[in-house]
């Protein structure tokens, strides 16, 4: 099984943003702190989520239990819905790559658990020349 946690993390809202995705397999770990340019804080949060689920379908995964501190996107896809039209086609992404696994979990973690919350913030200082976006 993998267990993934993933994290959005913005200086702004919007402002220069950053993903982090931490990857445990057994005793193998790795680790993505991705650059978003600029973005508000639930779309970062949304990206990591496609961003992990692109790398763990890469690695062949199975079996995925995903983690996040961001109620918002663990009750979009749980619910298989949100609001806010700006996060729809994000989610669409979201549902439409979790079928690609064949047992997908979902989990909301408080951030003091997240694994991934130093990678978000790494990644926001990965950008550059966004800062006018």
């Amino acid at each position: 099984m993998f267990e993934v946690y993933t994290d959005g993390a913005s200086t702004g809202s919007p402002g220069l943003a950053g993903a982090g995705i931490f990857i445990k397999d057994g005793s193998h770990v790795s680790q993505h702190s991705i650059p978003l340019g600029v973005k508000d804080t639930h779309e970062a949060e949304f990206i990591a989520v496609i961003k992990a689920l692109e790398v763990l379908k890469d690695m062949g995964a199975a079996t995925v239990s995903l983690r996040s501190d961001s109620q918002t996107v663990v009750q979009a896809i749980e619910k298989e819905y949100i609001h806010k039209d700006l996060y729809k086609p994000l989610l669409a992404d979201i549902l439409a790559l979790s079928k690609e696994f064949p047992l997908f979990f979902v989990k909301w973690i408080p951030s003091k658990e997240n694994r991934a919350d130093d990678l978000a913030r790494q990644a926001i200082r990965k950008n550059k020349g966004h800062e006018d976006q």
